[in-house]
Protein backbone atom coordinates (compact mmCIF):
# COMPACT_ATOMS: atom_id res chain seq x y z
CA UNK A 1 0.00 0.00 0.00
CA UNK A 2 2.91 2.49 1.15
CA UNK A 3 4.69 1.39 -2.28
CA UNK A 4 1.48 2.61 -4.57
CA UNK A 5 0.99 5.97 -2.77
CA UNK A 6 4.62 6.60 -3.56
CA UNK A 7 4.42 5.69 -7.15
CA UNK A 8 1.55 7.77 -7.55
CA UNK A 9 3.30 10.70 -5.88
CA UNK A 10 6.15 10.63 -8.10
CA UNK A 11 3.92 10.11 -11.34
CA UNK A 12 2.40 12.99 -10.58
CA UNK A 13 5.15 15.35 -9.76
CA UNK A 14 6.86 13.98 -13.01
CA UNK A 15 3.73 14.70 -15.26
CA UNK A 16 3.88 17.88 -13.30
CA UNK A 17 7.29 19.08 -13.98
CA UNK A 18 6.81 17.49 -17.76
CA UNK A 19 3.89 19.76 -18.21
CA UNK A 20 5.72 22.73 -16.53
CA UNK A 21 8.76 22.40 -18.94
CA UNK A 22 6.26 21.57 -22.20
CA UNK A 23 4.19 24.93 -21.27
CA UNK A 24 7.30 27.24 -21.15
CA UNK A 25 8.76 25.92 -24.01
CA UNK A 26 5.85 26.85 -25.42
CA UNK A 27 5.42 30.32 -24.05
CA UNK A 28 8.75 31.56 -25.11
CA UNK A 29 8.78 29.44 -28.49
CA UNK A 30 5.15 31.59 -29.53
CA UNK A 31 5.00 35.14 -30.57
CA UNK A 32 3.44 37.78 -28.24
CA UNK A 33 0.09 37.52 -29.68
CA UNK A 34 0.03 33.26 -28.97
CA UNK A 35 -2.67 31.84 -26.78
CA UNK A 36 -0.50 31.43 -23.40
CA UNK A 37 0.52 35.08 -23.60
CA UNK A 38 -3.66 35.95 -24.19
CA UNK A 39 -4.16 33.61 -21.09
CA UNK A 40 -1.82 35.02 -19.29
CA UNK A 41 -2.95 38.92 -20.16
CA UNK A 42 -6.49 38.08 -18.67
CA UNK A 43 -5.30 36.46 -15.95
CA UNK A 44 -3.58 39.72 -14.83
CA UNK A 45 -6.57 41.65 -15.45
CA UNK A 46 -8.96 40.19 -13.43
CA UNK A 47 -6.24 39.54 -10.85
CA UNK A 48 -4.80 43.39 -10.29
CA UNK A 49 -7.54 44.50 -9.32
CA UNK A 50 -7.87 42.29 -6.55
CA UNK A 51 -4.50 42.85 -5.83
CA UNK A 52 -4.73 46.43 -5.14
CA UNK A 53 -7.79 46.20 -3.46
CA UNK A 54 -5.93 44.20 -1.14
CA UNK A 55 -2.99 46.12 -0.65
CA UNK A 56 -5.15 49.26 0.02
CA UNK A 57 -7.10 47.11 2.76
CA UNK A 58 -3.86 46.55 4.21
CA UNK A 59 -1.63 49.45 3.82
CA UNK A 60 -2.78 51.18 7.41
CA UNK A 61 -1.87 47.64 9.13
CA UNK A 62 1.30 47.36 6.80
CA UNK A 63 2.09 50.98 8.21
CA UNK A 64 1.39 50.17 11.68
CA UNK A 65 3.66 47.50 11.95
CA UNK A 66 6.44 49.34 10.05
CA UNK A 67 6.14 52.36 12.84
CA UNK A 68 6.30 50.15 15.59
CA UNK A 69 9.56 48.30 14.03
CA UNK A 70 10.71 51.91 13.60
CA UNK A 71 9.54 53.21 16.77
CA UNK A 72 11.73 50.14 18.30
CA UNK A 73 14.30 50.50 16.50
CA UNK A 74 14.89 54.42 17.22
CA UNK A 75 14.04 53.63 20.98
CA UNK A 76 17.18 51.02 20.66
CA UNK A 77 19.22 53.40 18.85
CA UNK A 78 18.27 56.15 21.39
CA UNK A 79 19.25 54.14 24.64
CA UNK A 80 22.69 53.06 22.39
CA UNK A 81 23.41 56.69 22.06
CA UNK A 82 22.73 57.59 25.64
CA UNK A 83 24.90 54.92 27.25
CA UNK A 84 27.49 56.00 24.12
CA UNK A 85 26.92 59.42 25.83
CA UNK A 86 27.32 58.80 29.54
CA UNK A 87 30.37 57.28 28.79
CA UNK A 88 32.04 59.52 26.95
CA UNK A 89 30.61 61.95 29.45
CA UNK A 90 32.53 59.75 32.23
CA UNK A 91 35.82 59.73 30.66
CA UNK A 92 35.59 63.45 29.86
CA UNK A 93 34.93 64.14 33.52
CA UNK A 94 37.89 61.54 34.78
CA UNK A 95 40.40 62.96 32.22
CA UNK A 96 39.94 67.08 33.13
CA UNK A 97 39.83 65.78 36.50
CA UNK A 98 43.46 63.76 36.29
CA UNK A 99 44.88 66.73 34.23
CA UNK A 100 43.79 69.21 37.06
CA UNK A 101 44.89 66.72 39.87
CA UNK A 102 48.28 66.34 38.07
CA UNK A 103 49.14 69.91 37.68
CA UNK A 104 48.83 70.36 41.07
CA UNK A 105 51.39 67.72 42.10
CA UNK A 106 53.50 68.37 39.79
CA UNK A 107 53.69 72.02 41.12
CA UNK A 108 54.34 70.08 44.18
CA UNK A 109 57.08 68.11 42.94
CA UNK A 110 58.70 70.85 41.35
CA UNK A 111 58.78 72.93 44.69
CA UNK A 112 59.95 70.12 46.19
CA UNK A 113 63.01 69.88 43.63
CA UNK A 114 63.03 73.78 44.20
CA UNK A 115 63.21 74.66 47.61
CA UNK A 116 65.12 70.81 48.74
CA UNK A 117 62.32 70.03 50.55
CA UNK A 118 63.09 66.01 49.10
CA UNK A 119 65.17 65.51 52.92
CA UNK A 120 62.30 66.50 54.70
CA UNK A 121 59.83 63.57 54.18
CA UNK A 122 57.02 64.74 52.58
CA UNK A 123 53.87 63.21 53.14
CA UNK A 124 51.48 63.76 49.94
CA UNK A 125 47.79 63.97 51.28
CA UNK A 126 44.07 64.45 49.30
CA UNK A 127 41.93 67.15 50.92
CA UNK A 128 38.81 65.05 52.48
CA UNK A 129 37.24 67.72 54.15
CA UNK A 130 36.26 71.90 53.94
CA UNK A 131 34.27 73.35 57.11
CA UNK A 132 32.13 75.83 55.06
CA UNK A 133 32.03 78.03 58.40
CA UNK A 134 35.62 77.81 58.97
CA UNK A 135 37.06 77.52 54.88
CA UNK A 136 39.73 80.59 55.04
CA UNK A 137 40.79 78.59 58.44
CA UNK A 138 41.76 74.74 57.97
CA UNK A 139 41.13 71.81 56.10
CA UNK A 140 41.34 68.08 56.83
CA UNK A 141 43.82 65.67 55.06
CA UNK A 142 43.74 61.34 54.71
CA UNK A 143 47.07 61.27 56.32
CA UNK A 144 47.78 61.09 60.20
CA UNK A 145 50.17 59.73 62.81
CA UNK A 146 50.25 56.28 61.07
CA UNK A 147 52.15 58.46 58.31
CA UNK A 148 54.49 60.28 60.61
CA UNK A 149 52.47 63.31 60.51
CA UNK A 150 52.58 64.97 63.81
CA UNK A 151 50.70 68.06 65.36
CA UNK A 152 53.06 71.36 64.06
CA UNK A 153 54.41 69.36 60.85
CA UNK A 154 54.49 72.39 58.05
CA UNK A 155 52.01 71.66 55.44
CA UNK A 156 53.05 72.82 51.35
CA UNK A 157 50.73 72.61 48.53
CA UNK A 158 51.20 73.69 44.78
CA UNK A 159 52.79 76.65 45.01
CA UNK A 160 54.03 77.43 48.50
CA UNK A 161 53.31 77.02 51.74
CA UNK A 162 49.69 76.73 52.93
CA UNK A 163 49.59 75.98 56.77
CA UNK A 164 50.50 73.72 59.80
CA UNK A 165 49.36 70.40 61.64
CA UNK A 166 47.00 71.41 64.04
CA UNK A 167 45.23 68.46 65.44
CA UNK A 168 46.53 64.36 63.69
CA UNK A 169 44.96 61.01 64.42
CA UNK A 170 45.82 58.05 63.34
CA UNK A 171 44.52 58.06 59.47
CA UNK A 172 43.53 61.93 59.43
CA UNK A 173 44.59 65.58 60.44
CA UNK A 174 43.32 68.89 60.54
CA UNK A 175 45.47 72.02 58.76
CA UNK A 176 45.35 75.42 59.73
CA UNK A 177 45.87 77.70 56.59
CA UNK A 178 47.59 80.98 56.53
CA UNK A 179 44.53 82.19 55.66
CA UNK A 180 43.86 81.51 59.52
CA UNK A 181 44.39 85.02 61.98
CA UNK A 182 46.21 82.58 64.48
CA UNK A 183 49.10 82.22 61.95
CA UNK A 184 52.02 83.73 62.33
CA UNK A 185 55.39 83.21 59.72
CA UNK A 186 58.86 84.60 60.27
CA UNK A 187 59.50 85.65 56.39
CA UNK A 188 61.42 87.67 54.34
CA UNK A 189 61.54 89.41 50.82
CA UNK A 190 63.21 87.21 48.67
CA UNK A 191 64.54 89.78 46.56
CA UNK A 192 66.03 92.28 49.27
CA UNK A 193 66.18 90.24 52.27
CA UNK A 194 63.91 93.03 53.97
CA UNK A 195 62.27 90.23 57.06
CA UNK A 196 59.14 90.83 59.29
CA UNK A 197 56.00 88.69 60.43
CA UNK A 198 53.55 87.46 58.09
CA UNK A 199 50.26 87.65 59.57
CA UNK A 200 46.36 87.77 57.81
CA UNK A 201 44.89 90.58 57.23
CA UNK A 202 41.73 90.79 59.97
CA UNK A 203 38.50 90.04 58.24
CA UNK A 204 40.38 89.76 55.05
CA UNK A 205 41.44 86.21 54.65
CA UNK A 206 43.23 86.33 51.28
CA UNK A 207 45.38 88.78 52.08
CA UNK A 208 48.25 88.40 53.72
CA UNK A 209 50.49 91.49 55.30
CA UNK A 210 54.20 91.69 56.22
CA UNK A 211 54.18 93.37 59.55
CA UNK A 212 57.62 94.54 61.56
CA UNK A 213 59.19 96.18 58.65
CA UNK A 214 61.02 99.73 58.98
CA UNK A 215 61.26 103.01 57.53
CA UNK A 216 64.61 101.63 55.51
CA UNK A 217 63.11 98.50 54.19
CA UNK A 218 62.22 98.90 50.54
CA UNK A 219 59.92 96.84 49.59
CA UNK A 220 58.19 97.03 45.85
CA UNK A 221 55.53 95.91 44.49
CA UNK A 222 55.79 92.25 42.56
CA UNK A 223 58.28 91.26 44.65
CA UNK A 224 58.27 87.37 46.49
CA UNK A 225 58.31 86.75 50.14
CA UNK A 226 59.39 83.18 51.55
CA UNK A 227 59.82 82.05 54.74
CA UNK A 228 63.21 83.02 56.66
CA UNK A 229 63.50 79.42 58.62
CA UNK A 230 63.84 81.13 61.75
CA UNK A 231 62.00 81.14 65.45
CA UNK A 232 61.20 83.09 67.74
CA UNK A 233 60.55 82.71 71.74
CA UNK A 234 57.00 84.13 70.88
CA UNK A 235 54.78 80.57 70.99
CA UNK A 236 52.82 81.40 67.98
CA UNK A 237 56.71 82.20 66.21
CA UNK A 238 58.14 79.15 67.83
CA UNK A 239 57.08 76.38 64.67
CA UNK A 240 59.98 76.07 62.53
CA UNK A 241 59.60 76.26 58.18
CA UNK A 242 62.22 75.19 56.37
CA UNK A 243 63.88 78.91 54.98
CA UNK A 244 62.61 79.43 50.94
CA UNK A 245 59.34 78.55 51.30
CA UNK A 246 57.31 80.54 49.12
CA UNK A 247 53.69 82.39 50.57
CA UNK A 248 52.96 84.86 48.08
CA UNK A 249 53.59 87.86 46.19
CA UNK A 250 53.53 91.95 47.71
CA UNK A 251 50.64 93.62 46.13
CA UNK A 252 51.44 96.85 47.73
CA UNK A 253 52.88 98.64 50.96
CA UNK A 254 50.59 101.21 53.47
CA UNK A 255 52.55 103.84 54.82
CA UNK A 256 55.92 103.27 52.75
CA UNK A 257 58.72 104.98 54.30
CA UNK A 258 57.82 104.62 58.17
CA UNK A 259 58.05 102.28 60.98
CA UNK A 260 54.57 101.55 60.51
CA UNK A 261 54.07 100.40 56.79
CA UNK A 262 52.55 97.24 56.03
CA UNK A 263 53.79 94.93 53.48
CA UNK A 264 50.28 93.38 51.54
CA UNK A 265 51.35 90.07 49.81
CA UNK A 266 48.51 87.81 47.59
CA UNK A 267 49.38 84.12 48.34
CA UNK A 268 50.64 81.97 45.73
CA UNK A 269 48.34 78.77 47.03
CA UNK A 270 44.94 79.59 46.07
CA UNK A 271 43.60 77.97 49.33
CA UNK A 272 39.73 77.61 47.91
CA UNK A 273 40.84 74.93 45.61
CA UNK A 274 43.08 72.79 47.59
CA UNK A 275 42.64 69.19 46.29
CA UNK A 276 46.12 67.67 47.15
CA UNK A 277 48.91 69.41 50.02
CA UNK A 278 52.41 67.76 51.47
CA UNK A 279 53.29 67.25 55.22
CA UNK A 280 56.71 67.90 55.62
CA UNK A 281 57.34 65.01 58.42
CA UNK A 282 61.06 66.39 59.56
CA UNK A 283 61.54 69.69 59.81
CA UNK A 284 62.22 69.45 63.91
CA UNK A 285 58.47 71.36 64.39
CA UNK A 286 56.43 68.52 65.33
CA UNK A 287 55.76 68.67 69.25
Amino acid sequence: MYDKTVRRRRAALGLLVASSLILLTVYFGESAGGGLHAMQRGVLEVVSPIQEGASRALKPARDLIGWVGDTMDAKGDVADLRRERDTLRDRAVAGDAAVRENAQLRQMLDLNQAAGLQGTAPVTSRIIGQDPSVWWSQVTINKGTSDDVRVNHPVVGPGGLVGVVKEASANSAIVTLLTDHTIAVAARVNESGVSGVMQVEAGRPNDLVLNFTTRNDEVEEGQTVVTSGTKSRVDRLRLIYPPNLPIGRVTRADEPGTDDQDVHLRPFVNMRRLEFVQVLTRTGSAT
